[in-house]
């Protein structure tokens, strides 16, 4: 297939490009650079530095007549959609709608977009959480992702083009930046490595689905070749983590310490989330194949080989 992967030169958008490219699968790029780095650029990748927002990225999509979208671009942080909902908004709705309405002019055949797990139920009352738990999202961020999963269900409907909506854990992984909207993964692994305090909202007992990119990229390859009917799926492990365990599983695979500090918890984030990922082994033959642990150990070693005081 031909592919255009947005986001493709960010955290997880790269690894997805990555996995796509060694299935055989011909992939474009297309990002701003606000975020993403043009380091984690797959040699092999096409890229057009556009925002999804523009007109530039419309045209694109009808020139290159692309097979599929694998829909990452977003903005993606649930501090930043509390503080800036306007923003939120236009460039996770807008954006998408900007897509699927060149997508629908020029013949795209599948859509594979990277939801969310977490914050698109809200708070829960028990878990794990299944696809069909209500959707109940606390913050503007998961509000985006819940709509623009019905905006994809419309263009299915009324103009025949299916798609796979993932809802994703926390991934976590190497390149993840620990700079700006950024998971607590890669934020603890830099403070570590520098030697600076960590700072923990709330009293760390939170909890979180912590989900490894290369699990993630699995599941977008599979999702992209799967005939089933269009749906949501959860993308994580069924394991609920808290941010301690984070930290001390960090420290231990880099065999460092430092002072850990807390601070006033943060509007708009949830105390807990798991998700039921049943239905993916089901419908895509997916499961994760990195525990938590483990995870933590790659993520830890990757983050001290490319260190930089």
């Amino acid at each position: 297939m031909k592919v255009l992967v947005t986001g493709g030169a960010g955290f997880i958008g790269s690894h997805v490009a990555d996995t796509l490219i060694g299935a055989g699968h011909t992939v474009h790029l297309l990002d701003n650079l606000t975020s993403g780095k043009r380091s984690n650029i797959p040699r092999t990748a096409i890229l057009h530095e556009l925002d999804v927002r523009a007109p530039e990225t419309a045209e694109l999509m009808r020139r290159e007549r692309y097979d599929a979208l694998v829909h990452h671009a977003a903005q993606m942080d649930v501090r930043r959609s509390v503080a800036d909902p306007l923003f939120d908004a236009n460039v996770n709705i807008l954006g998408l709608i900007n897509l699927m309405e060149a997508g629908r002019q020029s013949g795209l055949g599948k859509v594979v977009f990277a939801s969310t797990g977490g914050a698109i139920y809200g708070e829960p009352e028990s878990g794990p959480q299944p696809e069909n738990y209500p959707q109940q999202p606390v913050s503007p961020y998961g509000i985006t992702k819940l709509t623009s999963e019905k905006y994809l269900a419309f263009y299915e409907h009324q103009y025949g083009i299916p798609y796979m909506a993932l809802r994703y854990g926390n991934v976590y992984g190497p390149r993840q930046n620990p700079h700006g909207e950024a998971g607590v993964v890669a934020i603890f692994a830099q403070r570590i490595l520098d030697g600076t305090s960590v700072t923990i909202n709330g009293d760390g007992r939170q909890t979180r689905d912590y989900v490894y990119v290369s699990d993630v990229a699995r599941a977008n390859l599979a999702a992209l070749a799967c005939d089933a009917p269009s749906t949501a799926l959860n993308i994580g492990t069924g394991v609920e983590t808290d941010v301690l365990a984070v930290y001390e599983g960090l420290s231990n695979a880099l065999g460092l310490s430092v002072r850990v500090r807390h601070a006033p918890a943060k509007p708009g984030e949830q105390k807990r989330s798991i998700l039921d990922c049943t239905a993916a082994k089901q419908v895509l033959n997916w499961t994760p194949e990195v525990a938590v642990p483990q995870g933590l150990a790659l993520t830890g070693h990757w983050f001290s080989s490319n260190w930089s005081p």
